[in-house]
């Protein structure tokens, strides 16, 4: 997706910066020489760019625009909840479920696209008011996390890791960290799909404030 908008955007001074928040430095290393994209790929082990905007989960976007203002504060990217209808044995998701998710991937491009090219007069630039009221200012609890998250990088103090997940519990890039990755080095095995299922009625990505993004 994010290929496609930087190749059909490139005359419109439009910059993909993406960050892949893993406290192993190679771990998004074949992921990234795989997707060989033409924008910058940043390897954030400290976890700054989730302090600085509060992110949680990935894939989350900040919308910036060329005098620095943040236009949309961190919201989830083009994902849905599609995938916890997937049969977990075959890795196949209902029709539904599926056409759901394509939905909000291509809506949230077209948005995308549609704010670049259009600015301010663009339905989904916020007004300066309106992206405050979606800022998601961090409680103590959540700065503290991050401090332990960064603290918990040294071998002999790996413990704090697990507090800075318990602190934070909102927080899936810290809690990936700690989890077992599986054959193919995702944290997606069993631990994860116990702490999805134990979202009940909650959702996995938050809901984004977009005309036409499926709730």
């Amino acid at each position: 997706m994010w290929q496609k908008l930087c190749d059909n955007l490139q005359y419109h001074n439009f910059v993909v910066i993406a960050v892949a928040m893993d406290s192993r430095p190679d771990a998004a290393r074949p992921w990234v020489e795989a997707a060989d994209p033409s924008y910058p790929v940043l390897i954030d082990r400290d976890h700054q760019l989730a302090d600085l905007y509060n992110m949680v989960n990935v894939p989350q976007a900040v919308w910036i625009d060329e005098a620095g203002r943040i236009v949309r504060p961190t919201e989830t990217a083009g994902a849905f909840e599609g995938f916890r209808a997937m049969d977990r044995t075959t890795g196949k998701m209902p029709d539904d479920a599926m056409t759901t998710t394509v939905r909000a991937k291509t809506t949230y491009a077209a948005a995308v696209r549609d704010w670049v090219e259009r600015g301010t007069a663009s339905e989904h630039a916020f007004a300066d008011h309106r992206a405050l009221a979606h800022l998601r200012p961090p409680t103590a609890e959540i700065a503290r996390a991050h401090v332990l998250f960064r603290l918990g990088q040294d071998d002999e103090a790996a413990g704090h890791l697990a507090e800075a997940s318990r602190l934070h519990p909102d927080s899936w890039n810290i809690w990936r960290q700690i989890a077992e990755p599986n054959e193919i080095g995702l944290a997606a095995g069993p631990d994860f799909w116990a702490r999805v299922d134990a979202l009940g009625e909650r959702r996995y990505y938050a809901p984004v404030d977009m005309a036409g993004m499926p709730e």
